[in-house]
C-alpha cells in the first residue's frame, strides 16, 4: 500500500504543481480588475450579506488508512463552529465519504459529492463549484469557506480555511507598479466572465491539493505502520 500511494502520489503531486501557476496567474489578473468588481453588473458572487447561515466545504477523501488526514478536517470543521462562526447557523457539504460518515452525526450535511474523486477532473468538479455559487446566489448561505489539507510535501499537510464566497477583492498596498493590459470587449465584462472561472479554479485546486495530500498522508501512515 506503500508502494501504490507513492506511485499515486508522484501522479497528483505533478498535477498540484502544473495547476498552481495558472490558478495563481488568474488569482493576479482578478486583483488587478478588483476595482471593476464592484461596478460588475453579474458579479452576485460579490455581494456581502450580514453572515447568519454558514455553509463548511469539508473536503475529505472516500478512503481510510491515511493517518490524521481526515481527522484534522473534522477538528477543523467543528473549530469552526464553536469558534469563529458561533452563535450563527453552520452547516457541512461534504467532498468525501469519510467527512460525510463522520459529520452527518453531529452537523446538517446538505450534500456529499465524494464522486468527484471517481473522475477527477477540472468538468466534474465546476459542476460542484456551480452548486455551491447556485446555492450563495440563491441566498441560501451567507458565506460559504473551503476546508482542505493543503500540500506541502510527502510528511507535511497544512489545514487550510479559505472563503470561496462571497469573492472579497483584496487590496494589493504595493501597488507602485501595474500589469498594462488591454482588456476586450470590457473590463466590466471580462470581470463577469472570470469570477466563475476563477472560484471553479479554486475548489478545483483545494481538492487537488487535497488528493495530493491523501495520498502522501497514506504514504506516509503505511511507512510507520510498517
Amino acid at each position: 500500500m506503500k508502494m501504490v500511494s507513492a506511485a499515486k502520489l508522484k501522479k497528483a503531486q505533478d498535477a498540484i504543481t502544473a495547476m498552481r501557476p495558472y490558478a495563481n496567474t488568474l488569482t493576479e489578473l482578478l486583483q488587478n480588475l478588483s476595482g471593476s468588481i464592484e461596478d460588475a453588473s453579474g458579479s452576485a458572487y460579490a455581494n456581502e450579506r450580514p453572515v447568519e447561515k454558514v455553509l463548511l466545504v469539508a473536503i475529505t477523501s472516500n478512503r481510510g488508512l491515511c493517518g490524521g488526514f481526515n481527522s484534522s478536517i473534522i477538528k477543523e470543521i467543528i473549530t469552526q463552529r464553536n469558534g469563529v462562526y458561533a452563535g450563527k447557523q453552520v452547516e457541512v457539504f461534504t467532498i468525501g465519504k469519510k467527512g460525510n460518515d463522520i459529520l452527518s452525526k453531529e452537523f446538517t450535511v446538505t450534500d456529499n459529492r465524494g464522486d468527484v474523486f471517481d473522475d477527477l477532473t477540472f468538468a466534474n468538479v465546476a459542476a460542484v463549484a456551480d452548486q455551491l455559487m447556485e446555492l450563495y446566489a440563491s441566498g441560501a448561505y451567507d458565506r460559504i469557506d473551503l476546508v482542505y489539507n493543503r500540500f506541502k510535501n510527502a510528511a507535511t499537510q497544512i489545514v487550510m480555511t479559505e472563503q470561496f464566497l462571497p469573492i472579497v477583492a483584496e487590496q494589493d498596498v504595493t501597488q507602485n507598479v501595474s500589469a498594462d493590459y488591454i482588456y476586450e470587449p470590457s473590463q466590466t465584462a471580462i470581470v463577469d466572465e472570470l469570477l466563475p472561472k476563477s472560484l471553479k479554479m479554486q475548489l478545483f485546486k483545494a481538492i487537488r491539493d487535497s488528493f495530493a495530500s491523501e495520498h502522501g498522508a497514506r504514504m506516509t501512515a503505511m511507512h510507520k505502520a510498517t
